[in-house]
């Protein structure tokens, strides 16, 4: 039984990043940044839109670390950005929030061009956002990059997730599109794209069932095996999830039953005040976001699934729904469901879900809490509505009875 319910930022840390499509991180209030400058001859030399947040870990009066993450809202200022010239390189200043800088420089040799360093500067004097920091003042910190050529002329595209951590401080990059040193003022239409953007068609590790008729039902899969997946925020873990996945997708009048495979699949994910993001990858998988939210101020809920799949001969697919809303449990518990469910995000993707249990908000411990069951596991509310139609029937019974007896009395007086 079943039930529905872009700035040049080179590969930082090879590896380290993980398939997330742009679109989803912006269902979490997160900002896209953008600029465009111009030189003294006001020519376009430099473009860029990028996502970015920062987690700090900093060290609290009570000689404990504590970690922050901190958004970038979308108005900010670009003062102090400019194009270079031959004894300056270009460069992109942003300023934000109560004491926030964030710098990135570019570089060029022969026929291509990187980024050379980013630096990154906070104030915890600043006490809204560290209210409880031991040592007070301006901390700065600086990363050297350097690691991706990019041919000249050409437009950097990263789409995924790109994180690394400088001393106390993680960097997360995202949805950049972006080129420096354009020439003749025009952005280019050439691609650059990173490494973990590329889809390479490999021998899939998951089990794959086609049916080349549309209207029959897919062979039965076994039972997906559970994985367990988590995310962290510093060191300290934030969203917990437990799960067996099937994925029911419908492509060209074909339907195919993909299992995700979880010791063959990668994931992370982020967390936010009000949203969390569990996404998984593969060799088919290119992405699988589960995107959480909070209503009402006091539960939550899956509100969006995203997906994007590859297969051996080349072709692709991909679904999404950011108005779903599955797995409603109060904030501070997790959600469970041990039979089968199915999410039906498109009319061409379902995901069936077995021996699921998530927690996106509110982990204490790394452990899960007390867990709010879904109906289809609630077997003891069964037994009461069995027993409360018998008693309804009985009931029923009686009073239809007492009404024939009753009439039954009564002709029997007429004919005294």
């Amino acid at each position: 039984m079943s039930r529905s319910c872009c700035l040049p930022l080179p590969l930082l840390t090879r590896g380290s990043a993980l398939a997330l499509l742009c679109l989803l991180l912006r269902t979490f209030e997160i900002d896209t940044l953008s600029l465009t400058l111009k030189d003294s001859h006001n020519a376009t030399c430099l473009h860029a839109q990028w996502q970015m947040n920062f987690t700090i870990e900093y060290e609290t009066v009570n000689h404990g670390l504590k970690n922050i993450t901190i958004q970038v809202p979308d108005n900010v200022s670009y003062s102090g950005s400019d194009c270079g010239t031959e004894d300056n390189v270009p460069q992109i200043k942003v300023q934000f929030g109560s004491g926030f800088f964030w710098n990135v420089n570019y570089t060029r040799m022969n026929h291509v061009y990187f980024v050379d360093n980013i630096s990154f500067s906070y104030d915890t004097s600043n006490n809204d956002t560290f209210p409880d920091a031991k040592e007070k003042g301006q901390v700065s910190t600086f990363l050297e990059v350097g690691e991706v050529d990019v041919p000249m002329d050409e437009l950097f595209r990263c789409r995924s997730l790109m994180t690394v951590k400088e001393g106390n401080v993680t960097h997360n990059y995202w949805d950049i599109l972006a080129q420096a040193f354009i020439h003749n003022s025009t952005i280019s239409t050439r691609e650059y794209v990173c490494d973990k953007d590329k889809t390479v068609p490999t021998v899939s590790t998951t089990t794959l069932t086609t049916v080349p008729a549309p209207t029959s039902k897919p062979i039965p899969e076994e039972k997906p095996h559970p994985g367990t997946y988590s995310v962290k925020n510093g060191s300290a873990v934030c969203l917990l999830a437990t799960v067996g996945l099937q994925l029911n997708i419908t492509k060209d009048k074909v339907t195919s039953l993909l299992n995700i495979n979880p010791n063959t699949t990668d994931y992370n994910g982020v967390c936010l005040k009000e949203s969390a993001m569990l996404w998984l990858n593969g060799s088919s998988i290119e992405y699988l976001a589960f995107l959480f939210a909070i209503k009402n101020g006091n539960r939550f809920f899956l509100k969006g699934v995203n997906v994007s799949l590859s297969f051996v001969n080349g072709s692709d697919f991909a679904a999404a729904n950011n108005d779903l809303n599955c797995w409603d449990a109060p904030i501070g518990s997790s959600y469970m469901c041990n039979k089968e469910e199915t999410i039906a995000v498109s009319d061409t993707f379902q995901i069936k879900t077995f021996d699921l249990r998530v927690q996106p908000f509110n982990v204490m411990g790394g452990k899960y809490s007390t867990a709010q069951e879904c109906s289809l596991d609630d077997d003891n509310i069964i037994i009461p509505i069995i027993v409360g139609a018998g008693l309804a029937g009985l009931i029923i019974i009686i009073v239809v009875a007492y009404m024939i007896g009753r009439r039954k009395s009564y002709a029997g007086y007429q004919t005294l």
